[in-house]
């Protein structure tokens, strides 16, 4: 490890510290931690919060779209359960292609209801996000989404638009 490394290892550890003896540390912190601490550094300090969700639901609305983006991939390991349901449903309505595709990433998959789910699946298609990027898709299409898939599939048509490929695939 060389001493930007070492340096950056030894900032995450004084950080990680910092954090597990008082929660409110990592609002100070997490903005800097990817610069000061390296890759995966933002992520060691949400790990550091045992799931405390009012600090990450905070930290998601105070932060930049990196931050977000690094919250919305580490759901599936902070151990929250349902509870940041909101923050995945915020991103959905979003028009930044990055944060709705996190939200569909693994949590999305698997916290959020038929109907949010359907509906973050047509905003990839509007939105031209591959659905492939869709984690869960194959398990989570139900006839309601096949349906609202053909249903776009029909309006590209009779309007004469192509359809996209990967809808074609589903429907």
């Amino acid at each position: 490890m060389g001493e930007t490394g070492t340096r950056a290892g030894e900032w995450l550890a004084w950080a990680l510290s910092k954090v597990e003896a008082d929660h409110g540390a990592v609002h100070l912190l997490f903005p800097q931690a990817e610069r000061r601490g390296g890759a995966g550094a933002r992520r060691a300090l949400l790990g550091a919060l045992h799931a405390d969700e009012a600090t990450i639901r905070t930290l998601y609305e105070r932060g930049d779209t990196g931050e977000r983006l690094t919250i919305l991939a580490a759901l599936p390991e902070l151990g929250l359960g349902a509870a940041a349901v909101p923050l995945v449903e915020d991103a959905l309505r979003t028009n930044d292609a990055r944060l709705v595709t996190a939200a569909l990433g693994p949590y999305g998959a698997r916290w959020l209801d038929d109907h949010a789910f359907r509906q973050g699946v047509l905003k990839c298609v509007f939105m031209g996000i591959p659905l492939a990027s869709v984690s869960g898709l194959d398990r989570r299409t139900d006839a309601e989404l096949t349906r609202m898939l053909s249903d776009y599939a029909t309006e590209r048509r009779a309007a004469g638009r192509p359809v996209p490929h990967d809808i074609l695939e589903r429907i």
